[in-house]
């Protein structure tokens, strides 16, 4: 683990005091457009081939995580360890107005828990509403918030993430609550925006993917960040290669919490 004391650079005040306040109360918040045509194109491509070179062994860094407690998602396409992947997914992780808003979740002392890939493949996608920890907590004492970073457009037909505004308030898992946490709920909301949006979400908020119903993958990274005082989904020590922690800033290895391999 990182023994740098060095706080992190949050500039806070690139969330407005309205997103704040709705990001509070609500548990997620769009920030709008992030990526631009000529990243999305690049980091399109580069996920296609990374898809092709890890093949059968695609996300099997993070099934290996002992911090998973479910199996390898079927009807889904993943990727894990993008840290050190490719330097184009660097942004993912370090960029400010999206440290801004996770810190509003956990605090300003966080760290990258994993960082991943997801694609919910054609007819599959769905799952039930969760939250992104093993326990309920006290409200106001989150732990994880993860940001989805849309690759596609998100619709209702392609699978788009499922919300349910509030539920981080309520202090109680969804399988405590539901008598069936795959139905649609009630209050859930869709997270139906174009290409390029990137969405926070408190982590303990209840939400779920949905089946697609075209026939292209609907693509998306994920940010996933905790206190700092909490182990990672993906022990980034482990996993740092010297030539990604050679080409970081101090603040980027601060965020994954690495020190030298």
């Amino acid at each position: 683990m990182n023994t740098t004391t060095s706080p992190l650079t949050i500039q806070s005040e690139l969330i407005t005091a309205e997103e704040k306040a709705f990001l509070a109360e609500n548990g997620y918040l769009s920030l709008g457009s992030v990526l631009n045509h000529v990243q999305l194109d690049a980091i399109r491509y580069r996920i296609k081939e990374l898809l092709i070179v890890d093949g059968e062994k695609s996300g099997a860094e993070l099934w290996d995580s002992p911090y998973i407690r479910h199996p390898k998602e079927e009807g889904a396409d993943r990727l894990a360890n993008l840290v050190n992947k490719d330097p184009l997914f660097d942004i993912f992780y370090t960029h400010p107005r999206v440290l801004a808003g996770v810190a509003q979740v956990v605090g300003s002392e966080l760290k990258l828990s994993s960082l991943n890939y997801r694609a919910a493949i054609p007819g599959k996608g769905n799952q039930k509403l969760h939250a992104d920890w093993h326990e309920a907590v006290t409200p106001g004492n989150y732990l994880v918030c993860n940001t989805i970073w849309l690759l596609d457009n998100f619709t209702k037909e392609n699978g788009a993430t499922r919300l349910v505004p509030g539920t981080h308030l309520s202090g109680i898992l969804p399988q405590e609550e539901l008598e069936d946490p795959w139905a649609t709920h009630p209050d859930e909301i869709l997270v139906e925006e174009p290409a390029g949006t990137v969405v926070i979400f408190n982590s303990h908020t209840w939400h779920g993917g949905t089946d697609n119903h075209t026939d292209a993958p609907r693509r998306s990274v994920h940010s996933y960040f905790c206190r700092r005082d909490q182990p990672q989904q993906l022990d980034q020590q482990k996993y740092i290669l010297p030539e990604t922690y050679a080409r970081l800033s101090e603040e980027a290895r601060r965020i994954l919490d690495v020190t030298q391999p």
